[in-house]
């Protein structure tokens, strides 16, 4: 390389990248013409078919319309040739009523013309009765028909114009049942009608404005010895659907919603079905159920039976849903299955749980009254009670208890085992002290109402104190 021309090479090796970068550029071009002429063919192959789909359509259409007015043109000419059959008919009676009447009249001329009077005389008895067979026969025949002249016909042209004029639809991208959704306003509850709302969507997250799509929903319970229900599907024509389901049993479900047999956003999702129950104002109850022995708890069974815990006769009551009283659970005693002053009620399945308030424990039994085991005994340290007032079962199927003379709440398991005590101050805003009413909210909250400190307490699933509710009313 001389030193006048010492930038030759670099120009060159500028040179052959220039022609790289040229070369590369032609290469994508190519590819990207070979791509765009695909797509041209694609698209022309879609237009073709999707012609072909649509004409195939229309000639269907045209069919059924056809076969549609053969078959109105039939039940036309049917009531017509019935009409006409009894109009020939009624014709023909007339025609021959007429023929009678014209006969007894010639006849009658005849023998006025050709017969003496005294022919006459014996004649005028005959001559009367058979005028009289005539009228009858003549009573017997409507003079004028008896049916209408008119064919009606229905054929709501005008709605059925503006329905062709909006049939079928052309987009450019087709509904995605992964993109489509669904909501509900309203929660699930036994033998009530349960609706919910299905919008499709296209890929893009655009709403598709035609109906057409194949849409179903079930409704799955968790237990495999209940059937399940399915939904009818109401198509809006407007890319919206409405699915009504009716539970027939509470507890937990699986909803499934599929458009063109794929699952639409967030199916399947689990419904919980609640028991529905039909209330007035609280001033007009619908139903009054008699307990004369100081009722302290009350617990409903899924049958719909109501189990009511009676302070005074330390019982166990239960009532049908009409009122009536069906068995007593317990009597008073210190015994398994035996009561004193039992208090709160809990129900979970076919098991009760009864805070037996004066004997200091918590009694577990089937709804049919047959005892299964007891918690606790009088005192205060861990696996002892002191007036227990309330218990509850959680998802997890923990006992949690109001300990109301020991001014705590505990939780154990189903063994008896004490897993937590829950304990708030005795003074000041945390103070805790009696509580009686429990309560668990859809998070596993504790929500424990504390009637000597006036307050609600509000415990999270940490069972650290979350809230602090001051009531301003005694307890």
């Amino acid at each position: 390389m001389c030193k006048d021309h010492k930038d030759h090479r670099i120009a060159d090796m500028c040179n052959i990248a220039d022609m790289c970068n040229i070369a590369k550029v032609h290469r994508d071009a190519m590819r990207a013409i070979d791509a765009n002429d695909k797509m041209a063919e694609q698209v022309e192959t879609t237009r073709e078919n999707v012609t072909l789909i649509i004409t195939q359509a229309f000639e269907q259409l045209h069919q059924t319309i056809e076969e549609r007015k053969k078959m109105l043109l039939s039940e036309m000419e049917a009531i017509a040739l019935s009409k006409t059959t009894a109009l020939t008919l009624h014709k023909e009676q007339l025609m021959k009523m007429q023929d009678e009447i014209g006969h007894y009249t010639e006849m009658t001329s005849h023998i006025l013309q050709t017969h003496t009077d005294y022919e006459m005389v014996v004649l005028g008895d005959l001559l009367p009765t058979e005028l009289k067979a005539i009228l009858k026969k003549v009573e017997n025949v409507s003079i004028t028909p008896n049916l209408s002249s008119g064919i009606h016909v229905s054929l709501h042209i005008e709605s059925l114009i503006q329905e062709l004029s909006i049939f079928g639809h052309v987009i450019d991208s087709p509904p995605s049942p992964s993109y489509s959704t669904w909501s509900s306003e309203s929660g699930a509850k036994v033998k009530e009608m349960y609706c919910v709302k299905v919008a499709s969507m296209t890929s893009k997250g655009e709403r598709c404005l035609y109906g057409g799509l194949q849409v179903k929903a079930e409704l799955m319970p968790k237990s495999h010895d209940e059937a399940a229900v399915p939904g009818e599907v109401e198509d809006h024509g407007d890319g919206t659907y409405t699915i009504s389901l009716t539970p027939q049993t509470a507890g937990h479900h699986q909803l499934l919603i599929t458009m063109d047999g794929q699952h639409v956003q967030n199916s399947p999702c689990d419904l919980d079905v609640r028991r529905h129950r039909q209330y007035n104002t609280l001033c007009d109850p619908e139903q009054v159920i008699h307990c004369s022995s100081a009722p302290s708890g009350i617990a409903i069974h899924d049958s719909g039976d109501i189990y009511v815990a009676c302070w005074r006769d330390h019982s166990i009551h239960v009532f049908d849903q009409a009122g009536q009283h069906k068995i007593t659970i317990g009597s008073r005693g210190s015994g398994d299955g035996q009561f004193d002053n039992p208090y709160g009620i809990f129900i979970k399945g076919d098991v009760m749980y009864v805070a037996d308030w004066g004997n200091h424990h918590i009694q577990k039994l089937t709804t049919g009254g047959q005892f299964l085991q007891k918690y606790g005994q009088y005192g205060s340290g861990q696996g002892q009670f002191k007036f227990p007032s309330f218990v509850i079962v959680d998802q997890r199927d923990r006992l949690i208890v109001s300990d109301s003379r020991n001014n705590r709440a505990v939780i154990l398991d189903q063994a008896g085992t004490w897993l937590l005590t829950i304990i708030g101050n005795v003074t000041g805003s945390h103070a805790f002290l009696e509580p009686r009413g429990l309560a668990l909210d859809p998070q596993g909250n504790i929500h424990l109402a504390a009637c000597g400190s006036n307050s609600i307490k509000v415990f999270r699933r940490s069972t650290q104190l979350a809230i602090s509710i001051i009531l301003m009313v005694l307890c």
